[in-house]
């Protein structure tokens, strides 16, 4: 699914974003990260020194993959959503619209990455500590829609379950590539939406009905 909205050059930066991810993750499992070189990565993706820069500081932001971007434009989706959506609902889509083609095909670079950044421990930290950024965010957002003041639990909450619902749904797929990372998230989404009290009926593992 393509985001809703996004403009042809939005696209194409988000592609060349891309490629230079892969090229990281790829040649950092091939050669160990330490003995790959951003000239290196620039040529692998087939682009020039100076556009890696365009999109990345380092090499270590390239592995990490965190778009700066990605948060902001989450939340101004919640903010977005029509008055009769609910602050769930108005996450919920948020989230689903950032799984795009390219990142439900991306399976094999996620694990890949993984097994990258587990080999250093410092940048599996920052990884962290971009997705706790991106969370504050998006509660903000959430409390803001619910007028909540900041301090309240529930945006915090909600943000917080979803995250884990989305990491859920990234294991899942690693294990098996057989469902689309997109319908996996939406069903892991739509539990904790539901309740968890219960297992709920005619729900069946790693597919959507």
């Amino acid at each position: 699914m393509n985001q809703l909205g996004e403009s042809l050059r939005d696209r194409k930066k988000r592609r060349t974003r891309a490629a230079l991810e892969r090229a990281t993750v790829r040649l950092a499992a091939e050669r160990g990260y330490d003995h790959v070189t951003v000239e290196e990565i620039a040529a692998e993706a087939d682009v020039s020194v100076r556009t890696f820069f365009n999109y990345f500081v380092s090499k270590d932001e390239a592995l990490i993959g965190a778009d700066p971007e990605t948060g902001p434009r989450m939340a101004e989706r919640i903010l977005a959503a029509p008055d009769d959506v609910t602050p769930f609902q108005a996450y919920r889509d948020s989230v689903l619209a950032e799984i795009t083609d390219e990142l439900n095909n991306a399976r094999d670079l996620w694990l890949l990455r993984k097994e990258v950044l587990m080999q250093r421990p410092d940048l599996l930290v920052r990884a962290f500590a971009n997705s706790a950024e991106s969370e504050q965010l998006l509660a903000n957002a959430v409390g803001r829609r619910a007028g909540l003041p900041e301090s309240d639990l529930y945006p915090r909450l909600l943000v917080a379950a979803g995250s884990a619902a989305f990491r859920c749904a990234v294991t899942r797929w690693a294990l098996d590539d057989s469902v689309a990372l997109g319908d996996l998230v939406r069903d892991a989404l739509d539990l904790f939406g539901t309740g968890l009290a219960h297992v709920p009926p005619h729900h069946h593992e790693g597919g959507s009905s």
